[in-house]
């Protein structure tokens, strides 16, 4: 398994500003960073590749959809600027040398409607993946989707309800990110939920129950590890957490305190428990 860590840790974006960042996780031992795509037409892709590749790390990519951007809306001119937003940061991911793109991809974070999801907005999710889905495989770039826990979506909560989506949408390029944390809330066991998964699973985070630094919590990281192994996973867990400054994302996450000693630690620490576990 490769080991990457998110740049949620430093900020909501990452660019040429933040380069020289760079060399420093790759000495910590990370095999790559996870950037986030939250603005991706104004995104440096280019350099971002030749950056990463100068350096020697691979990348891969994170988003969210904005407000007024939703895969199930009964508003066909919703869909449409999430279905916009969604193929733009899979353009905008394989122009940076990146093969995976992940996130909850169907509804903003934090957006509850104060019901359950309907029927209708299930199928229209679906419909629209399967229209997107098409476009990720000629980029070359599989997508991951992220259930996320009941107190920031009313929409995808449970491992289970992601491969049924997954199944559904029914494409090879589409499956599952499971969050460490989101799947302490909302999935019976993580080894459970691991295995649910099996082959739709396409990436995983490594996220404490807190959302602080891996191996400081109640995590059952070694169940989670022996469930990776059980179904044949070898691809990236990677260290998401948060910075410290206040923003709309800390808002809608719900993080209202300082999670470690620095932002960075919960990465630089993190990766030293990750490498010891595996």
């Amino acid at each position: 398994m490769k080991i990457g860590v998110n740049t949620l840790l430093w900020g909501l974006h990452f660019g040429p500003a933040d380069f020289h960042r760079l060399p420093a996780i790759k000495d910590a031992g990370f095999d790559g960073i996870e950037y986030t795509l939250f603005d991706p037409a104004n995104f440096a892709a280019s350099a971002m590749r030749r950056e990463l590749e100068r350096v020697g790390l691979e990348g891969t990519a994170v988003s969210v959809l904005p407000r007024e951007a939703h895969l199930g809306s009964s508003d066909a001119g919703v869909r449409a600027r999430a279905r916009e937003h969604i193929t733009t940061c899979i353009r905008q991911a394989a122009e940076a040398g990146s093969t995976l793109l992940s996130g909850p991809l169907y509804s903003p974070v934090g957006y509850l409607t104060g019901a359950r999801r309907t029927a209708d907005e299930w199928k229209w999710a679906v419909e629209e993946w399967q229209a997107i889905a098409p476009i990720a495989a000629a980029a070359g770039v599989e997508v991951g989707i992220e259930p996320l826990n009941r107190f920031e979506s009313y929409f995808l909560n449970t491992t289970a309800d992601a491969a049924k989506l997954c199944d559904e949408i029914g494409h090879p390029s589409i499956g599952i990110l499971i969050d460490t944390f989101h799947a302490n809330i909302e999935d019976k066991t993580f080894g459970d939920a691991v295995r649910t998964a099996g082959p739709r699973l396409k990436h995983m985070h490594a996220c404490e129950n807190d959302r602080g630094t891996p191996g400081t919590g109640h995590v059952a990281w070694s169940e989670i590890v022996a469930a990776l192994r059980s179904i044949g996973y070898d691809r990236w867990l990677t260290i998401e957490s948060f910075g410290f400054s206040e923003s709309e994302l800390l808002a809608a996450v719900c993080i209202w305190r300082d999670l470690a000693r620095t932002p960075e630690s919960i990465g630089f620490d993190g990766i030293k428990f990750l490498r010891g576990l595996l």
